[in-house]
């Protein structure tokens, strides 16, 4: 292979760069089937493999004690350390980090008051298009102090609701024993639209290119990452 290397450029044969080119669309490709969805903003409608974000252009670091809002979260309030988590209820890797890490997270950080869990919403409208009305039944939930309950409800039925719509969650809140005249006319109105869109927003501010994201603390990780990953970025921030 011929190479020619003169400061910041490089010139390479045309065969050469068609080969490396094919290498590398295939282990973005796996990437994607194993962590999770990214979005590109200059075409939302793509699904981008998720890699580890770039902080946004100005802001030289990230803390997720300047992305709390008023949304709900788990354990003390005054713990020494926040975890924020930016997801998409339709999203299956939001849901795998739901099945695999976060009971590992709640009994070891969150419950032992070393850690506070904030959930925020993220939803991917163009590939997710159920994702806005399962955050906004989550919100409603919160309304009557079910939003964990609520929470769980929702990722347990993902693959039903992704084809049936609201009427599941409003099952959901008959089952959860809700006042259902309440959350129902809570979801139909869209009462939480502006809150959600707001916390889609702040993902964006704060780095999130993909779901599920989250803010360890000083420290943003993307995808469904193995417990590992979060244990080792809590501990060294504890």
């Amino acid at each position: 292979m011929s190479e020619e290397h003169q400061g910041d450029t490089i010139k390479l044969k045309k065969s050469t760069l068609w080969k490396a080119g094919t290498v590398v669309f295939g282990v973005l490709f796996i990437i994607t089937l194993f962590t999770g969805f990214g979005i590109n903003k200059e075409d939302s409608n793509r699904v981008q493999p998720t890699q580890q974000p770039t902080i946004p252009t100005g802001i030289a670091s990230v803390n997720a004690e300047e992305f709390i809002d008023d949304d709900p979260f788990l354990g003390d309030k005054n713990a020494p350390l926040t975890i924020i988590e930016f997801s998409d209820f339709q999203c299956p890797f939001c849901k795998r980090f739901r099945d695999d890490a976060f009971d590992q997270i709640k009994s070891q950080y969150i419950n032992t008051g070393k850690v506070k869990f904030v959930y925020r919403d993220f939803p991917l409208n163009s590939i997710h298009p159920k994702a806005e009305k399962a955050a906004e039944a989550g919100e409603c939930a919160d309304d009557q102090g079910k939003f964990w309950e609520m929470h769980d409800k929702i990722f347990e039925g993902q693959s039903i609701w992704a084809t049936s719509g609201v009427s599941v969650f409003k099952q959901y809140a008959q089952e959860l024993k809700l006042d259902t005249k309440k959350f129902n006319d809570c979801l139909d109105s869209g009462k939480y639209e502006d809150e959600v869109n707001k916390d889609l927003n702040d993902a964006s501010a704060s780095g999130g290119r993909g779901t599920p994201y989250f803010l360890i603390g000083n420290q943003p990780l993307s995808g469904a990452q193995p417990f590992s990953a979060f244990q080792q970025a809590i501990e060294a921030q504890l």
